[in-house]
Order: structure tokens, then sequence, then C-alpha cells
């Protein structure tokens, strides 16, 4: 690619909430690959994760994605694990105080992390880096010194901050630290770019930049990607509220998941989950505008590319073939026994209730196996009340039809 295309493909899902400072982003991109080429290096880009639960679902890789790109094009990219910066937690997208978590909690999730970051980056390509390494270090006398750059109302302006702050919830003086120590990141890996969500402006280029300059560094780049809506297609994906896309499940499951999102969700699913570049984004929305790609069609096409950056062509294969048998061609028995819904129930009360288990250990077994699901959608929670009445499957053959009471 030449340096406009890489420009283009970076770019690619970035959302700023203001156009002159996306196009003033893009133009400090361009010069820096300009003048990184000529000194024969390749860029410098580092991402932070703060590593407060193990669980992670497609939402999270999004960033990971983006420094994928960098690695393809040559460059140097770096995964920071926010050992020290999670003992806080960031503020930026909580209207409460987050619960801060023990070292022993930080270590083991950071683990995890890693491991699962791996399915996306080239691992011999990726350095990882814990910034206790530099943020354990710095004096009090230094935190004051870089305190002095911010002011009260500079964070009183954060929606988060402005919303607790109107209702008369209470603000700690240790939250605003998250900024200071995140734009310190950047800082002490002398980064060109980094990478982060929308809920990540401030800290990027407000604390981020502004940080490196008072450090006589030059500032970075921000590329601020747009959050992933979950499978609802309109909030931001989450495991709380039960829209998310776990990547630790089956590709049978991942690309039921992606098949049940609405269709005006395509386009940011890719953008920022997809390993396609502009052109290609862009002939895949033309040809369904032009209806030479039925939506469908279009959309089998993006869930087939996102299963296959997690498993193998074999297996993404195996995955589709079973959703157009499930749901094209209709291989559920058009007769099935039913099962009336009672009040209250469990999961697990209407596995065994409706007689598809033979015992609670069965269930649980079957359930962590991923081998019960609702409509085609993977149950989880063996003890989570039952979502809905509904087709309900075990194993490939057993069926029941739970209906309301």
């Amino acid at each position: 690619m030449n340096i406009d295309e890489q420009v283009a493909l970076l770019m690619q899902g970035t959302e700023y909430g203001d156009e002159n400072l996306k196009q003033a982003m893009a133009r400090e991109l361009k010069e820096r690959l300009i003048e990184v080429e000529k000194e024969g290096r390749p860029l410098r880009v580092y991402c932070g994760f703060d590593p407060r639960t193990s669980y992670l679902h497609l939402g999270h890789t999004v960033p990971m994605n983006k420094l994928r790109q960098f690695q393809e094009l040559g460059h140097e990219v770096t995964f920071v694990v926010g050992n020290f910066t999670s003992l806080i937690g960031d503020p930026s997208d909580k209207d409460v105080l987050r619960p801060q978590l023990t070292a022993e909690e930080v270590d083991h999730n950071a683990q995890t992390y890693a491991d699962q970051a791996y399915r996306i980056l080239d691992k011999e390509k990726t350095q990882i880096r814990r910034n206790a390494e530099w943020l354990s270090k710095l004096s009090f006398k230094d935190l004051i010194e870089l305190a002095s750059n911010f002011t009260i109302q500079q964070f009183m302006t954060r929606e988060n901050f402005k919303k607790r702050w109107d209702k008369g919830d209470p603000i700690y003086l240790h939250e605003t630290f998250y900024s200071i120590m995140q734009g310190y990141d950047a800082y002490a890996l002398r980064t060109d770019v980094q990478v982060g969500g929308t809920d990540q402006l401030f800290n990027i280029v407000t604390a981020g930049r502004k940080l490196m300059t008072y450090l006589g560094e030059k500032p970075n780049i921000a590329i601020i990607l747009g959050i992933l809506p979950g499978t609802d297609g309109v909030v931001k994906m989450s495991k709380s509220l039960g829209n998310h896309i776990p990547i630790s499940t089956t590709a049978e499951d991942m690309y039921g998941k992606l098949m049940s999102i609405p269709d005006m969700a395509m386009p940011a699913y890719a953008r920022l989950v997809t390993t396609w570049t502009p052109p290609e984004i862009e002939a895949w929305e033309k040809a369904i505008r032009d209806g030479k790609l039925h939506p469908r069609d279009a959309k089998m096409k993006l869930s087939f590319e996102i299963v296959s950056q997690f498993y193998s062509p074999e297996e993404t294969e195996e995955a589709q073939q079973a959703f157009i048998n499930l749901f094209q061609k209709k291989d559920v028995p058009d007769e099935m026994p039913e099962y009336t819904l009672e009040e209250g129930q469990t999961v697990l009360d209407v596995l065994v209730g409706a007689g598809l288990v033979e015992s609670n250990s069965q269930a649980r077994r079957l359930i962590k196996q991923n081998g019960v699901r609702l409509d085609g959608e993977t149950l989880t929670d063996a003890n989570a009340a039952f979502p809905n009445p509904g087709v309900l499957q075990v194993g490939k053959r057993h069926f029941v039809r739970v209906l309301e009471k």
C-alpha cells in the first residue's frame, strides 16, 4: 500500500465527534508515516487494556483488530496491560465509581487477556508491557508536576463526571488520576500512535497529547474507534446487557449470533471487526444498495469473514453449513413435544421439567459444552431465568417447544 492507502485503512472505523479533529489526525498520521519512512523505522503503536475482567467479547477486539492492521503494514505494536491503572479503574464510560481490584485479580485477568489477544495479534510481532513498570516509579513530586497541566474544569466537562455531579454523587480525587496515568503511558513508550475507543477521547487526545508535549516529545496521534453495538444493533456490546458475542464460544454459536444482528448494524461490524479494506467494504455496501447482494447473503459473507478470524476454515465452513441447515433448510422438526413455562423458572428448571436431561448435573454439563440452544442462541447460564418461549434444543436431535403459560 502507498501512504494514502495506509491512511485510509488505518482511519477506517474512526469516530471523533468532530470532523476537523478527524482530518487533523489523518494529516498528522500521513506526515508521521512519511517521517518514519525517511528515518527507516516503523511507527510505534500501542493500545492499553485494563484487565478488569477475564472475559472478552467481540467488542473488546475492535482495538486489537486495528493493532493487527498496523502490524500487517510492518509497524511496531505494543499491547499494554494496565496492571497499574486497573487498580483505579477507568471512569470514562461509567457514571458511577468503579470498584477497585486487588493486584491478584488484575494479574489473573491480565494473563487471560494476553492469551486471548493472540487469537487476533501476531504473537511474534507483539510486545507485551505492563504499565506498573513505569507508573509505580513515579514520585509524589512527579504526580504534582503532571497534574499541573490540567484544570478541575476540564474533568468536570466530561459527561460521566457531570452526571454524577448533577445527581450529587461523589467524585473521588483518585479518579482524575486515571487520565494522567494513561497520558504518561504514551510518554513512557515514546509512542507515535495510540489506539482507543470513543470513550478514550479525553484520555488520549487531551491527556496523552498534552503530557507528551509537556515532557518534550512529539504528541501521539489518536486513532479513536467507534464502539461496536451489541446484537441488538443499538446499545454498546456488553455481557451485563446480554447483547454480547463471546470470543471463547464455538464457531457455530458465533456465526449464529452474528446472523442475528439487525441489517442496520452490518456496516459498523464491517468497519470495526473485519479485515476488509476500505475499497472492499465500499464494494460490499454498493452491491447491497444496488440489489446485487441480498442483505441475508451480505450478512452471511460478513459473518463468515468475522468467524474465520477466530477459527479454522473447516470450522467456519461447518458453522455456516449448520446455520443453513437449521434456519434455511428448516432442520428443525415441524412437530415436537411442548412444555409450558412456569413463572420464575430457570434454564435448569425447564431442561429438567421438559425431560430433556436426566439430572441437574447432566444439564450443567451440556450447558458448559454449549449444547443447549433456544431458537438457535446458545444458553450459557443454568441458573439464569428462562429467557422466553421458543424452540429449546439439546444436542442435535432433541427439541421441545416451550410455550408461555
